[in-house]
Formats: C-alpha cells, structure tokens, sequence
C-alpha cells in the first residue's frame, strides 16, 4: 500500500493546516469511517488502527454495543447537567464504582479533568483528614509522567515540550524517578497526601515498573497515611490483559478515561472509598458536563462489556502473541521491546530511522503507530485484534526496518 496526497487526501490535510493551531504534527492520513481495529481514508484506503486513540478506543471503531447505547439515549435525553437527576446517572456510578471495588465515583469528562479532581481531592483529604497544615499540602509524582496538560498538571511534567513557556507554575509537587521505592520513600514527609503516578507509564514509551514496585508503592502509602492515587487513564479498563494495570494492587483512587467513553464521548471519572471523597461538598468541584446522560449510557455500556471478561482475555492471549512476535525482531532493527497485555513499546535502532520516519513507513504499509521520544514507537490496538491482525502490523514493520 502507498499513500498519497492525491484524490481528496492533498486538499483535506491542506484545509485543516489552513485552519488549525498547529498544536499537533498528524501523519499525512484523513480518516473518512471506521470498524473495529480498521479505518478507511476519504481515498478508500484501509490501515489497520494500532493506536486506538491513546486507548480511548479499547473496544474498537463503531463497537454495535457501544453505537446502540448511544443511538438509544440519543432518542431519551443528553444533558440535563448536575442541576438535576436522570435515570442514568445513578446506575452508572453504582455499577463503575462496583467494577473498581469502591464505595463512590465522580465523573467528569477528560482524563486532565479527572487527574486535576484527583489533586483537589488529595488535597482536601489532606486538609480536611490528615491535618495538613492550610496551603503546605504536597504530592509525590515520578518523572516522564503523563497526566494531560492543564497548567497544574505540566507544572510537574518533566518533558519540555509540555513544559516550557506555560509557567509560572503550580508549586506543591516532588518528582522522583519512576520505579524508585527508596526515592519516593526519601521524598514523603508530613505534608505529603498522595503519590500519584501511572503503572505503566505510556507517554514515557510504556515503561513497566520493577517487579513489586506498585506493592511497595501501596505499603509507603499505608505506612505514611498518604493516598496512592493511580492514573489509570491509558492503562486501564483491559489495555494489558486485566481491567486495571495496578492489578491485585489497590490504590486509594482510581483516575479513569479514555476508554471509558468507548471512543464516543469524553468519559472520566475517579473512584474512592466515602472516606476519601466524601470530603467533598455541594458547590466545592464540578462539571456542566460531567456525568451527562449520554456519557453515563455508553459508558455502563463499556462497564457491561469489561465485566464479560473477553475484551481482558483476548488481550492477555493476542497480546502474548504480539509480544511473542516482536521479541523476534530485537537485534534485527528493534533495540528493545516492553509492556503487557496489547501494549508494547518498541526501541528503533536511532541509526535506521527516527520513530516518525517509522510511522510514516508504517503508514504506507497500511498501518497506525504513533511514535513518542525520538525513535520509540507505541502499538495499542483495539482490544477485539486477531492474530491475523498481529501479523499485519509485525508484517509490515519487519518491511518497514529492512527498507
């Protein structure tokens, strides 16, 4: 397959460069549909989609389950705003806060949404439980993170293009290297009320923790009287083979999105025990949109799917297959291969190509990567992938690194 800014591809791409903030550098494609893991351009082309945006589209393009949802709540009521009760809000917050183990939810709508309430929170706990003194309140972060980009939340990023030119910025957080127990041990201290971090970092190019690193995180936390709060955003709700990444660990709050929404609509929320969110109040934090009636429909429709079980098994067993196959082209043009479940990142020899010269290979070939921190690549197909699929994408990579 090769790609082409001929047809209808060259005038799309150049409209939205005409009229667009350039806040971000999409490969040369124009998606026009989409089913399951695949997606066809506004020429007809079809790629196989093996980034699932980010993870927001665990449960693949247009999944009939998810579209009916919709499709019937669209005939009902959309938004009515927290002002008032509708008939599918209560059902949703029951039925996320029974699949995370948790007495409470609050939704919200965008994963930063639901991360910077998970600050607020902290922070109030701190204040309102543990006895913080006002103002003194912080919280442990681990460097490379990637929790979205308000200006609080790049306030503690490490990566520069997030970072510079936004400040000044939000004072109250420590940053320690991922995966290091003796350094989080090292930074908390009477004022720190949470650890927040990811347990698999995605942006950083889905770096796995040290084995029994989320264990210890979770004993500092009780030793300490601090919230371990796991942003779970990228990696949860199936992406690695179980409905959380954190595993038989369990945090304080769950930070939820992405996939939540099923690729429908921005769907977010955190889940906490009452002693955790029942420090909030009415009028103390909020969203217009959050827990809408559309956004609650779809998402009891994704919860209704996970706990089936089958989108979790199909990616520990095609995941075990992904990994199996790229494992055979380390040394070959791959310098070295992580993740779990149907996540991997994968380490390009920086003397073959960058990670965008990849993408753009890849592309051609007829498949969706994107790439991350010169010559990584990421690969998080739909969870609903086949083997066949798996071959494609490792198909036309091991073209891609002997071109």
């Amino acid at each position: 397959m090769t790609t082409a800014l001929d047809g209808l591809t060259g005038p799309a791409i150049a409209l939205a460069e005409r009229w667009t903030a350039h806040n971000y550098h999409p490969l040369p494609v124009v998606i026009a549909s989409g089913e399951g893991a695949w997606v066809t351009d506004v020429d007809g082309r079809r790629y196989l989609d093996c980034l699932a945006g980010y993870s927001a589209l665990n449960f693949g393009h247009r999944h009939p389950d998810l579209i009916a949802a919709a499709h019937a709540q669209l005939d009902q009521v959309t938004l009515t705003s927290r002002a008032f009760l509708h008939d599918q809000f209560g059902p949703f917050c029951q039925e996320l806060a029974t699949l995370c183990g948790k007495d409470l939810v609050l939704p919200m709508n965008t994963g930063a949404e639901a991360v910077e309430t998970a600050i607020k929170v902290a922070r109030k706990w701190g204040y309102k439980v543990k006895g913080v003194p006002d103002g003194q309140a912080t919280i442990v972060v681990a460097a490379d993170n990637f929790h979205g980009r308000t200006t609080t939340i790049i306030s503690f990023s490490t990566d520069p293009d997030a970072r510079a030119d936004y400040g000044p910025y939000t004072p109250g957080f420590r940053i320690v290297p991922y995966g290091d127990l003796a350094a989080l041990a090292g930074a908390i201290d009477d004022t720190t009320v949470a650890v927040l971090i990811e347990p698999i970092q995605g942006e950083a190019g889905v770096l796995v923790p040290p084995a029994g690193y989320l264990a210890g995180v979770r004993e500092l936390c009780t030793a300490t009287n601090v919230l371990f709060v796991a942003d779970e955003v990228q990696s949860g709700l199936g992406r690695t083979g179980a409905t959380f990444a954190c595993g038989d660990v369990v945090p304080d709050v769950y930070v939820l999105g992405k996939a939540l929404g099923g690729g429908i609509v921005p769907v977010s929320a955190i889940a906490a025990n009452r002693d955790v969110l029942g420090v909030l109040r009415p009028g103390e934090h909020g969203s217009t949109f959050g827990g809408n009636p559309l956004a609650c429909a779809v998402a009891r429709a994704v919860i209704a799917l996970l706990n089936t079980g089958e989108p979790q098994a199909n990616a520990r067993r095609v995941g075990a297959y992904l990994h199996e196959r790229l494992d055979t082209l380390v040394g070959h043009g791959l310098t070295a291969v992580r993740g779990r479940g149907l996540w991997a990142g994968i380490d390009i020899d920086p003397a073959l190509m960058t990670g965008r010269q990849a993408c753009e290979a890849l592309l051609a070939q007829g498949v969706l990567a994107k790439d991350t921190h010169g010559s990584t690549l990421r690969l998080a197909p739909p969870l609903l992938v086949t083997e066949r699929d798996i071959d494609v994408a490792v198909d036309a990579l091991t073209v891609v690194l002997k071109g």
